[in-house]
């Protein structure tokens, strides 16, 4: 049975509220295969992948045993047993949290990780690195040791260098106990989360593909292993799966059947069609016009001065008056004799 569904809405659209657009740009921007999914591409157990989820698990102890500091208090941190080893597991926790943030975040400038439209994930990531320091600055300042008193005077005169030391006080044990279990804190919870979002939006960031040589090193070739050389395209407009090089069957040249030039007959330019004779009309045979004959034209005599000049002319080899009046390509003479 179809649950009901309220009058005027459509269970096909969403809702023309604020609360129904969120919903569906945030399932639109994050579906729940890709926020929460069963598998990952065979590159991510390499053991380069393996820091980013390390330094969540650090954050985690320490912000548990942070929160048990901050109940329990000062004097129980430096005097109880319990609270010794609480502090201890504390510190311990914050140094391997930036071991293995350093590590991640090398080993991603390394291999690019900004590429394919990850940007935002690798400007989030320096962010949290960056919070963090001040962060752990603000909870050495607030151990009430005398490491915490050198660590403050020495950082005082830097600090009001700056014009920071106006509002900013690391003399000032509460300001600074605050900032370090309140807001610092809550600060690198929320980019340490937009971060993860942001990595399980984009995907994780695939590794350079080998080079010749170091498939050479490792004893492999391209040719026989299925392997294609070169880099992976980093189109910020392909999705992560379509983002990947082509594999060995498509990466292939052209057969040689198909890589031959064309035959003669078809690489030959197009001749121009020959114009058709014209075909005769149909129709009754034209009848001669009856009538009486017409006369002929008599010729014009010439005068004997005209025809004696005429004459000498042809014997000097002149041309006439009518060859004269002929073009010159129609002009010709006859070749002399040999002998």
């Amino acid at each position: 049975m179809s649950p009901p569904v309220a009058a005027g809405l459509d269970p096909g659209t969403a809702p023309d509220t604020w609360t129904g657009k969120f919903r569906e740009r945030s399932v639109k921007a994050f579906p729940p295969d890709r926020l929460l999914p069963d598998s990952q591409p065979a590159y991510v157990a390499s053991w380069i992948y393996v820091f980013g989820a390390l330094t969540i698990g650090a954050f985690i102890v320490v912000m548990l045993s942070g929160a048990v500091l901050a109940v329990e208090g000062p004097a129980w941190w430096h005097k109880s047993n319990v609270g010794l080893f609480v502090n201890s597991t504390h510190m311990w926790g914050t140094e391997f949290f930036f071991m293995f943030m350093v590590v991640h975040l090398w080993a991603k400038f390394f291999m690019a990780a900004w590429r394919g439209r990850r940007k935002a994930t690798w400007i989030t990531g320096v962010i949290a690195f960056m919070v963090s320091i001040g962060t752990a600055f603000t909870g050495y300042l607030s151990q009430l040791n005398f490491d915490s008193e050198w660590i403050g005077t020495q950082a005082k005169d830097g600090i009001n260098s700056t014009g920071a030391g106006a509002f900013w006080n690391v003399l000032n044990f509460g300001q600074m106990f605050m900032w370090h279990i309140v807001l610092l804190p809550l600060l690198v919870v929320i980019i340490i989360g937009l971060h993860v979002l942001l990595v399980r939006r984009r995907g994780v960031v695939p590794p350079f593909a080998p080079t010749e040589r170091q498939l050479a090193r490792a004893g492999l070739s391209s040719a026989g292993s299925g392997i294609v050389t070169g880099t992976a395209p980093t189109s910020p407009y392909l999705p992560q799966d379509l983002a990947q090089p082509l594999p060995q069957d498509l990466a292939q040249p052209l057969p040689q059947d198909l890589a031959q030039p064309l035959p003669q007959d078809l690489a030959q330019p197009l001749r121009q069609a020959e114009p058709e004779p014209p075909q005769p009309v149909s129709g009754p045979p034209v009848q001669p016009v009856s009538g009486p004959p017409v006369p002929p034209v008599p010729q014009a005599q010439e005068p004997p001065a005209q025809k004696d000049q005429q004459g000498q002319k042809d014997q000097q080899g002149q041309p006439s008056d009518e060859q004269q009046d002929q073009p010159k390509d129609q002009m010709w003479t006859l070749p002399e004799d040999p002998s």
